[in-house]
Order: C-alpha cells, then structure tokens, then sequence
C-alpha cells in the first residue's frame, strides 16, 4: 500500500464519504444544521397589497398639493373588512393594514395633515408610494431554503412565517471516540510516575461537537488484545470510529492489526505529512475509521485535516476543506525531504498582506505552541528550504476568520519580498524563532 501525500490523502477520505441521511427535526432543533432539500415558498409574502406605513391610503391621481380630501374611515392592521374609498377621498390606515382596492399609494401622517375630517396635502403624491405589494418580498414558488444551506435565524424565521413546524436536515453522525495506552489515567489522583492524564478523548471530543456532531468517549483501550477488542467492536457501532495512538510500529501498538481482525479496510496507512504521518484511515461497511497519532499536538493536527472534512461532508455541508490563504514567511525555514510539513504560526497584517512567524517549538511535544497559534503553514513536500520572504499557505485555525478572509483574498503567485520588507515587519516583534527542519 503506497503512502499518499497530504492533499492525496485528503482527496482519499473525501471520496468515501457521503452526506448522511436526511431527518424532520423542529425549527428551533435545526438551528445550524444542513438542510437535506430545497423549501419553496407555499404562498407569496406579502400575501395581499399592504400600507409600508402609518398614514393615509389614497389615488395618487387625486394628491394635488393644498387639496383636502375626506377622510371616509379608519384600517387597522388586521382588518378584515376592506371599504370603499371613492375618488376623491382618504381612509386613514396603519403599517401592515391591507390596501383598500381603489387606492394606490399612502401618505404618511408627518407628510400631511389632518384638520376637521380631512387630509391636507402637503406635496405631491407617487403611484405605489409606501405601499408593499403583492409577492414583492417572496414569490410562490421561490427557494426560501437550498439544500445544503446552514440555517441561520433568519431562515427559520421566514419558514415560520410560512407555516413551517419541521424541517428535513441531515443526520448527525455519531463518532466514536477511544483513547489507547497503558500508560493513560482518566483523574489526576492516578498520577503516578509514567503515568499521563488522557486528554485526546477530550480534546477530539470537543472538535467533533465544534463540527456539529455527535461525540461519544469511549473512554482507554489497554495494552492488551481482549480490551482493545472490547471497545474497538463498541466503536464500530457508530458512524465514525476515531481511536488515537497505537499505529506505530511498536510491540505494544495493538489498533491497526485489532482492526483487522474486524474487516476494516485501510484506504491507506500513513501520510507523507508532519506531524500526522502515522495517520490511518479506512471503512469497515458504512463506518469510517480514522486513528491518529497519540501525540496530543498531531493528533488535533490529524483530526483538523483529515476527519473534519469528512464529517464536514457527513453533516452535508458544501465547502468542506480549510482553504490555504497567502502569507509572507518572516522567516528561513526548513524541512527534510520525502513529506510536506504543517507549520504552527502567529499572523500579522501589514499593508494588505499577512506575515506568518513561528508560534513556538514544533516539536509535536509542545503543546503551547499550539495554543499560541493562529493558522498552519504549509511547507509543501516537493521542496526542503523556504526563504523569508516567500509566499506560503496558510490555514487560519479559527474556521470564521477563514470563512471571512477568503472572502476577500485569493491565493497569488509565490513572490520574494525583500530584506527592508522583512525588516519594517520585524519592528514590532520582540522575538524571532527559527523554524526547525523535521
């Protein structure tokens, strides 16, 4: 089984997966959930011919300025009973009340005035002044929703106000969680020397709800056969099945061949990417499996690459992938040869660009690094030395700030940028830290 590159691998997982099947859930429940169809509008909003305001419904044909017409009767929203307004005379009405037939436009209260059962006219009156008309919001038959749309409080506001109690999004995928290792405790009090607290489940557990799925913490396989078959079999229930450590080569790394022995098929094993290459992915029938390295710092790295797009698909949504934006590296870095390397970065802006700096050590060990980082570089494998200067790409952690910047940025030919460049961005930073080459 050869071993893919990183943007191969990604392509692998995106082509086994599919978006879940579709659900009726309440409105309120379906608030950031994927719509499985497209909604039509069942009527036209506004249903009927209605004051934009609260004045005075007439014939523009009538409004000469310094005319006085009669005012015949009153409409408050709501009416039901629509008078007659003969040619030649006024009936006062409130925002929203239906127009009466004959007239065509509305003059508001501070644009005339009312003396002894008249409205005088104060200037000149438009045909369909102030008056909202028939469909002019929402036409019958218009998409008020697209499958694929995320709904927002908007829309389930506008399908409330066509009546709408449910609607078809789809299913959140349940996703299996199991941490591996004898050397994992769940409470601090069990600390013992070699022993460390078990903060993948968590950490993974959170990114999956941050998906918008259905996390479920298995809780720690041990270093033996009967307990990583106990709750690898439990694992395989749900629609994603995540375990972390246990896919190196050593004596003790039981999960790729467990998993064997329960048919999942490996789509490949191992990534020419750091930190993540121990990363394997698979299905065993409609359940996909991915297990992840151990190291807290690659396995988040792991899961941001590789499985939140698939749940990203799962769950129906259309963009799917992180985009890599440009920025300027700050400064020389490099890697060794034979896979592409993921950077862990701070951002700056300057004059309209972004300047990435390393956020720290990269070694996978150091988890401050990431907790100090805005976005991920990527030092791409056909290469080994990156100069400062250079443009890269750039995956923002923070999926908004993504979402809102590649709205108005789109990757540019890789450029040099001079030393007096570097310098004016250098200015403002207190440290420089050398990117290291693993």
């Amino acid at each position: 089984m050869c071993t893919p590159s990183f943007e191969e691998a990604v392509r692998l997982v995106l082509d086994e997966v599919s978006p879940q099947e579709p659900e009726n859930v309440t409105l309120l429940d379906s608030l950031d959930r994927i719509s499985a169809m497209d909604v039509s509008a069942p009527w036209s909003t506004p249903r009927y011919d209605n004051s934009a305001m609260d004045g005075f419904a007439v014939r523009a044909a009538d409004c000469v300025p310094g005319t006085a017409l009669p005012i015949i009767g009153y409409m408050p929203a709501g009416a039901a009973v629509h008078p007659v307004v003969k040619d030649g005379t006024a009936i006062k009405i409130m925002t929203g009340a239906p127009m009466p037939a004959n007239c065509d436009a509305v003059i508001p209260f501070e644009a005339a005035e009312e003396v002894s059962g008249t409205v005088r006219l104060r200037k000149l009156v438009a045909p369909r002044q102030h008056v909202r008309f028939t469909g002019e919001d929402i036409a019958a038959g218009e998409a008020i929703v697209s499958e694929g749309h995320i709904i927002r409080p908007v829309d389930i506001g506008v399908l409330a106000s066509f009546g709408k109690k449910t609607v078809a999004v789809y299913r959140q995928p349940k996703v299996a969680i199991l941490s591996t290792g004898d050397e994992l405790v769940e409470n601090a009090e069990e600390l013992a020397p070699g022993k460390v607290m078990d903060s993948n489940r968590w950490a993974i557990a959170a990114a999956v709800r941050e998906c918008g799925a259905i996390p479920i913490v298995l809780g720690i396989a041990r270093d033996n056969a009967q307990s990583h078959r106990d709750r690898i079999e439990e694992g395989l229930q749900a629609d994603v099945f995540i375990t972390t450590a246990g896919v190196s080569a050593g004596d003790r790394d039981l999960v790729r061949g467990m998993l064997g022995q329960f048919d999942v098929r490996l789509v490949f094993r191992g990534v020419r990417v750091k930190p993540g290459s121990p990363t394997c992915f698979g299905h065993r029938g409609s359940t996909q499996v991915f297990s992840l390295p151990g190291n807290p710092v690659a396995s988040l790295i792991a899961f941001e690459e590789f499985v939140k797009p698939a749940l990203l698909k799962m769950l129906g949504h259309k963009r799917v992938l992180n985009p890599f934006l440009p920025a300027i590296l700050a400064t020389d870095g490099c890697k060794s040869a034979g896979h592409a390397k993921l950077l862990r970065v701070r951002l700056e802006q300057r004059e309209g660009m972004f300047w990435a700096w390393s956020a720290g050590k990269q070694d996978t060990g150091v988890q401050k690094t990431l907790l100090r980082s805005d976005a991920l570089a990527l030092l791409r494998e056909e290469r080994i030395s990156f100069a400062a200067g250079e443009t890269v790409g750039v995956q923002m952690l923070n999926p908004a700030t993504a979402e809102l910047v590649d709205a108005v940025i789109r990757l540019t030919p890789t450029t040099r940028h001079g030393a007096t460049d570097i310098g004016s961005v250098r200015s403002g930073v207190t440290s420089e830290i050398n990117i290291g080459c693993a």
